[in-house]
């Protein structure tokens, strides 16, 4: 299967190259999850929570392979979106398209209002409204092409990068830290897996890179190269910052604090560290804030083309060559969330429609031509399944609130496409 031309759209411009495409996938797996995710992972597994992060890397990786596997037959914009509707049909498509939509905007105000919360102690409306400022002025960055949200993405990812490096340090050479916290006791096979699902929102950036497709340079070989780097660059910061959390303070005190590394540096007697912590989840907030904007524009732009979303919205800037219109309506709906939405709890539904999405993905990269296959097909049938497991096992309330969106945008398309004048 050949991709279709689309000789009468408006084109984004290819400018991305390697470092910049590993960067963007850095930038957005490497975010504010790092700072919470830990949390309620503890919480669902106690120290056991080493071995889910273990099933969400493997499943990342296998969802990775096959983004990366599709991303090179079909480098354009939308990510699984496209791929779905090119190797599944319409329908496969738009779930992948609607719930990544849905679930990442929801993401992008909870990644604003993170960053609100950590950079200015203040009451709940300032920070409402430093938040909103935040998505503002990233959009205005994101308007500006994408270059400058690559050479921004790789400022924040250093700074992020940085402060986990010195917390890191401070907490190993508090001489505080005990072995005996990594002990492996009290183990639930349903408790690892919801922690798994739950720590797969920090994994859950990586293909960041192949939503932007139509904006990277030789697709076929910069996507997979850039894929696997991001997210193996991405685990190992996660193992390191797991281990040396629990080894602090152990899985009961990590599950019980909203902050659990500006918690665990304070409970070692590095509370020094606790103002760099909280410096650098609030640039992580910016980062992943940054990159699922950019994301979440690209996909909806994909959308637009085909009229899963307003055919108004399908509108490239000529100078810039950025999606223009969806992106300030993604914005407009991030910073009526913002001031008007308790966003707490996001991460398991991000989880449940960024799962399925993947879910989909797999299945597409499965259905792939010889000529196009990378990796094997086990490969693609294990990611499916572990999707599907680790939605099962999200806390109950995502999974009915996952549902209940998906079948909003289910009925939704169902009325448009009846419609006089529909396709």
């Amino acid at each position: 299967m050949t991709l279709p031309t689309r000789s009468a759209e408006p084109a984004l411009a290819r400018r991305l190259r390697t470092p910049d495409a590993v960067v963007i996938g850095l930038g957005s797996m490497i975010g504010a999850g790092v700072f919470v995710a830990f949390a309620p992972a503890a919480d669902a597994a106690g120290s056991w929570l080493l071995l889910g992060l273990a099933l969400a890397g493997l499943v990342a990786w296998c969802n990775a392979t096959s983004s990366a596997q599709l991303a090179a037959q079909y480098p354009s914009s939308g990510g699984t979106y496209f791929y779905g509707r090119q190797q599944l049909g319409e329908w496969p498509g738009f779930l992948a398209g609607w719930g990544f939509v849905v679930g990442k905007t929801a993401s992008c105000a909870a990644m604003a209002v993170t960053f609100a919360t950590y950079a200015v102690p203040a009451d709940r409306w300032v920070q409402r409204l430093v938040a909103a400022g935040a998505v503002v002025l990233l959009t205005a960055v994101n308007l500006r092409g994408i270059t400058r949200t690559a050479r921004l993405t790789r400022l924040l990812v250093a700074v992020t990068l940085l402060v986990l490096a010195t917390w890191t340090v401070a907490v190993l050479a508090s001489g505080q830290t005990d072995a005996d916290h990594l002990r492996l006791t009290g183990f639930s096979a349903y408790g690892v897996l919801q922690s798994a699902g739950l720590l797969f929102f920090a994994f859950a950036g990586y293909a960041r890179i192949a939503t932007l497709g139509e904006e990277v340079v030789e697709p076929e070989r910069t996507i997979p190269r850039a894929v696997v780097v991001a997210l193996l660059g991405a685990f190992a910061v996660y193992a390191v910052v797991a281990v040396v959390a629990l080894a602090g303070v152990g899985p009961d005190e990590l599950a019980a604090s909203s902050t659990p590394l500006a918690h665990v540096a304070s409970e070692v007697g590095a509370a020094w560290a606790s103002p760099v912590v909280r410096v650098g989840a609030a640039v992580a907030s910016l980062g992943s804030l940054l990159a699922l904007l950019a994301g979440v524009g690209r996909t909806g732009l994909a959308m637009a083309r085909e009229r899963d979303l307003p055919r108004s919205l399908a509108s490239v800037d000529p100078r810039h060559q950025v999606p223009d219109r969806v992106q300030l309506v993604l914005a407009a709906v991030v910073v009526v969330l913002v001031l008007t939405v308790d966003l707490r709890g996001v991460i398991g539904f991000s989880s449940f429609g960024v799962l399925l999405y993947y879910a989909i993905a797999n299945a597409a990269a499965y259905t792939q031509e010889p000529d196009h296959r990378r990796w094997p097909r086990p490969v693609q049938v294990l990611g499916l399944v572990g999707c599907l497991v680790l939605v099962a096992t999200l806390p109950w309330t995502s999974v009915v609130a996952g549902l209940v969106v998906f079948a909003i945008g289910v009925a939704g398309r169902a009325v448009v496409r009846r419609a006089p004048g529909s396709r």
